[in-house]
């Protein structure tokens, strides 16, 4: 049989009608069914298949002419075999799906058969949800995360990243999903809030609801990205804390987070790796968990506030506070307000597991480590520091480097990542706090003048000069007038402020490492007495590690002083982090307390919404 289904219904109505016109000419021979369009002629009756009510629509049409002398007119009373029709094709994944868009009610749970992709369905969903998304998806960023989420969807066609279809013939999360959200979940060990990062669900059931699961990929996504984003310091804005703490930070993009996690060959992996790379937060994280596994928390400790340095001998109504904090009772028939020997004793064995000088004096760093070493506040100074971590480089240095912790009072020369000299420092008093930022030294002077930065012309200099026209002379100063504008300038000598060498890393606060004249002030505990320059202890051996390789060790540089500067400029640029960390950990896990001597603990952990 001919087969004239393929064919569109005009241009094969005229030979199905001539067909069937020389079939009902036979008589005897059954005609099959014709389905034929309503056209211009009358249509074909169906019913019971007989010629005698078929022939007179078909005569008005006109019939073949059957008596062409080549025409054999076959034999009607034998049989006619027709040839079996063709077994019925396979059934489409499709042809089970019903009608979509429906005409009435909400989006269905359709059924996806295995043969399809998550794509079918979920990708143009996705196109459109992100379109009309707008910045209500908790991202740091707004507008701007939301494009990267559009433009790393785009990019993929709107493929999900991590919808995949289900063996029940719904959807589920790809293996790489669920090993993120494990790390979503693990977000408190990092010290992130795992409330910040909830995992999304998928619509429930066998079936598929296309927008809500476009909804969680978005959302999962969205999530992704913001921890990444936290990760790498992007919870605070450091210079709302106060404006000397001025970090460069390295916040990645939205679409350049979920690409790499796309990516990645263990996406898990790749999302904790936003995390700082370095020891010293591995190890303050080592102590949080160490903290947290703790079996029964301990009791807050009595709170010493700070005052004078107390000394054998001396008087202080704090001292009965002390003696509380040891669980030590007032001795008998002495006043209790004295600070005795037992006492001192009790203190040192404290210092001593601290980490701190042995000396049984109360001082401020003894009384921020016995403040610290309350579980009370150290889970939170802990998450602060943690937070500040955040705040530096990823890379601090593949070579030489130059690490500052300014409550520590203390530099750290390292050279790929060992330290190889550790100095005292001077830094900034409170007031005029040293800032908190990295950059890169360049050059360094010998002999080096000093011109009085703005901050000290306006507090002190220029009030000196209106109060006393002989205040700069006296100290011997230079005031250098040009029209209206005046600088005033220490020039070279023994008595320069900065001492005999200064080393440059030109930055926006007016800051620098240099020497000093007053070297007696390294010997004291708490050394915070400089305008927020970093002071350094025996800087011509800082010197030396830094340029002895390119020919001007300690001795040549040595040679340079005199009355005018001498520039030394280094081969390659030398990092320089200046950084705050009141709480380090040492190889053993011990946890070395330093005094807040700015208060940007408290002002951390108020920002992060921590406890005080």
């Amino acid at each position: 049989m001919i087969a004239f289904a393929s064919i569109p219904a005009r241009r094969r109505a005229a030979p199905a009608l001539a067909l069937a016109a020389l079939l009902v000419a036979a008589p005897g021979l059954a005609v099959p069914s014709l389905a034929v369009p309503d056209l211009a002629v009358p249509a074909l009756a169906q019913a019971d298949g007989a010629p005698a009510r078929l022939a007179p629509r078909i005569a008005a049409l006109g019939t073949p002419d059957l008596s062409a002398p080549d025409l054999a007119a076959p034999d009607l009373a034998a049989p006619v075999d027709l040839p079996a029709p063709p077994p019925p094709a396979a059934p489409s994944p499709l042809d089970a799906m019903p009608e979509y868009p429906p005409r009435t009610g909400s989006i269905p749970q359709i059924a996806l058969p295995p043969t399809i992709g998550a794509e079918a369905l979920v990708g143009p969903m996705l196109a459109g949800r992100l379109a009309a998304v707008g910045v209500d998806l908790g991202l740091e960023h707004g507008e701007a995360d939301v494009a990267g989420l559009r433009a790393f969807y785009d990019a993929r066609g709107f493929a999900p990243a991590w919808i995949v279809p289900s063996r029940e013939g719904g959807l589920s999360w790809t293996p790489a999903a669920r090993a993120l959200m494990g790390v979503l979940a693990a977000a408190a060990d990092e010290g992130l809030d795992p409330a910040a990062y909830p995992a999304p669900a998928l619509p429930a059931g066998p079936g598929l609801d296309p927008a809500g699961a476009a909804d969680a990929e978005i959302a999962l996504s969205a999530r992704l990205v913001r921890y990444a984003q936290d990760a790498r310091g992007g919870r605070l804005e450091p210079t709302r804390l106060h404006p000397l703490i001025t970090p460069t930070l390295d916040i990645p993009s939205a679409q350049a987070v979920l690409t790499g996690l796309a990516d990645a060959a263990d996406p898990a992996a790749a999302l904790a790796a936003h995390n700082p790379p370095h020891e010293g937060y591995r190890r303050l994280r080592t102590a949080l968990a160490a903290l947290r596994a703790a079996a029964e928390p301990a009791e807050p400790m009595v709170r010493v506030p700070p005052g004078p340095t107390l000394r054998v001998g001396a008087r202080d109504a704090r001292v009965p506070l002390l003696r509380a904090r040891f669980g030590m009772d007032a001795p008998a028939e002495t006043d209790e307000r004295v600070y005795d020997v037992a006492l001192a004793e009790a203190v040192e064995g404290f210092q001593r597991e601290n980490g701190l000088v042995v000396d049984g004096v109360v001082g401020n760093q003894t009384i921020a480590a016995l403040a610290s070493a309350d579980p009370a506040r150290r889970e939170g100074d802990l998450l602060a520091n943690m937070e500040r971590w955040r705040w530096l480089p990823r890379e601090l240095g593949a070579g030489k480097a130059i690490f500052v912790n300014v409550p520590a009072y203390r530099m750290e020369v390292r050279d790929g990542g060992a330290v190889v000299h550790e100095a005292r420092v001077i830094v900034g008093k409170p007031g005029q706090e040293t800032p908190i930022f990295s950059d890169e030294m360049e050059y360094v002077v010998v002999s080096p003048s000093w011109t009085i930065p703005p901050s000290i012309m306006r507090n002190e200099i220029l009030p000196g000069l209106r109060a006393d026209p002989g205040y700069a002379a006296a100290r011997g100063y230079e005031v250098i007038r040009n029209g209206n504008q005046i600088t005033v300038r220490q020039p070279p000598g023994p008595r320069n402020a900065l001492g005999q060498i200064k080393f440059m890393f030109p930055n926006g606060h007016h800051v620098y490492l240099h020497d000093t004249p007053s070297r007696g002030l390294f010997d004291t505990i708490r050394r915070a007495y400089s305008h927020g320059c970093v002071r350094v202890e025996d800087p011509f051996a800082l010197a030396d590690l830094l340029l002895a390789e390119q020919g001007w060790p300690a001795e040549r540089l040595r040679a340079l002083i005199g009355s005018r500067e001498r520039y030394v400029h280094l081969d390659e640029p030398v990092p320089v982090h200046l950084a705050y960390f009141t709480l380090e950990a040492d190889a053993d896990g011990r946890i070395v307390p330093h005094e807040d001597i700015y208060g940007f603990d408290g002002r951390t952990r108020e920002a992060l919404g921590l406890d005080p």
